[in-house]
């Protein structure tokens, strides 16, 4: 976990930190041969030449990243980050942390945010989210021997710490109690197809739904445009389900609107279930049934444990208590 120095670079490059600090300054003094080893050196480990006053006593930034590779206009209207963000603001504050978060746009572009941060001195950590099946970025963390937590599944996070919560669980329950009130045609509007929770939702669907329910999943971007072009697609089939789970709020709202606009009426005729509960699903008419969790106290636990890889402590993977079904007037007896 040690940061990149002046004298990691003049170690790998066999050279003293004096013949280092003129080539990564541009002064005279080395070959041109040596520079250009010296500055690939540099760039290998995540060295920055800002860093370099920082880097050299050790001295500890007070702030950690987390980079969010999701559209910007999506982290305004989607409560489960801004809930998350302040579970963890709550934690850094009580020990005069910072949190620098960036959005990106791909995962290389992550990666490239990691390697400034870390090199420039800017960060002690970082937190990983959105947890992908063989994630480039787990490797770069990694490599780079960045503390970091990462807030998903543990089968993916190789020898990162990770916090996460049972998705199976929620699954099933939500399955059953559908199941219970009657429903046999039931769809499920998910989450982008790459993601681990993703993944592990759509299994736990699939075997909870058979040879009780017939079943669909349609794949989404998580935004309400997507949730409500599936929800219309799904609505305007000869075979449309009688009840629908969405992975968010907002997706639930706007499929609860697509619904009214084509006059089906909730919940005689469609039951809606939304993956994490807001104020957003409790204000709608009618309030939708909803999975819920404590996100903020997900985030304090997750800075919590970064905090404490930061001090150098050993940090297990953390379970996190699993969403249970909140039933309000969205869901009820299948009718059709």
């Amino acid at each position: 976990m040690k940061r990149p120095t002046i004298a990691d670079i003049a170690s790998r490059a066999g050279v003293s930190k004096v013949a280092v600090s003129y080539a990564l300054n541009g002064q005279p003094g080395v070959s041109e041969a040596t520079r250009a080893r010296i500055v690939a050196i540099a760039d290998e480990i995540g060295w920055r030449p800002n860093s370099a006053a920082r880097a050299l006593n050790g001295a500890r930034a007070n702030c950690v990243g987390l980079a969010l590779c999701r559209p910007a206009r999506i982290l305004g209207v989607e409560p489960f980050f801004m809930e998350l963000i302040s579970g963890i603001e709550g934690v850094l504050a009580d020990r005069s942390y910072a949190l620098l978060l960036q959005v990106v746009t791909s995962h290389q572009q992550e990666s490239e945010v990691y390697r400034h941060w870390w090199g420039e001195s800017r960060i002690d950590g970082v937190f990983l989210v959105d947890l992908h099946y063989d994630d480039s970025r787990v490797a770069e963390l990694e490599r780079l021997g960045m503390p970091a937590v990462v807030i998903g599944h543990p089968s993916e996070s190789g020898s990162l710490s990770a916090v996460w919560s049972e998705e199976g669980e929620a699954v099933r329950e939500t399955v059953g109690y559908l199941v219970a009130l009657g429903h046999r045609r039931i769809a499920r509007v998910a989450g982008l197809p790459e993601l681990v929770h993703t993944t592990v939702r759509d299994q736990a669907f699939r075997k909870a739904c058979e040879g009780v329910a017939e079943h669909v999943i349609v794949h989404t971007d998580y935004t309400g445009e997507e949730g409500a072009r599936a929800t219309r697609r799904l609505l305007s089939s000869p075979d449309r389900p009688t009840a629908i789970v969405y992975d968010n709020d907002i997706m639930a709202v706007a499929g609860l609107s697509v619904a009214q606009e084509m006059r089906v009426e909730v919940p005689r005729d469609l039951s809606i279930v939304a993956w994490d509960d807001s104020p957003l699903a409790q204000v709608v008419r009618p309030p939708l049934t909803a999975l819920t969790r404590d996100i903020p106290a997900y985030g304090a636990h997750a800075a919590q444990r970064l905090l404490a890889l930061i001090a150098g402590e050993d940090v297990p993977p953390y379970e996190d208590q699993a969403a249970i079904l909140t039933p309000r007037g969205s869901t009820g007896p299948a009718h059709s």
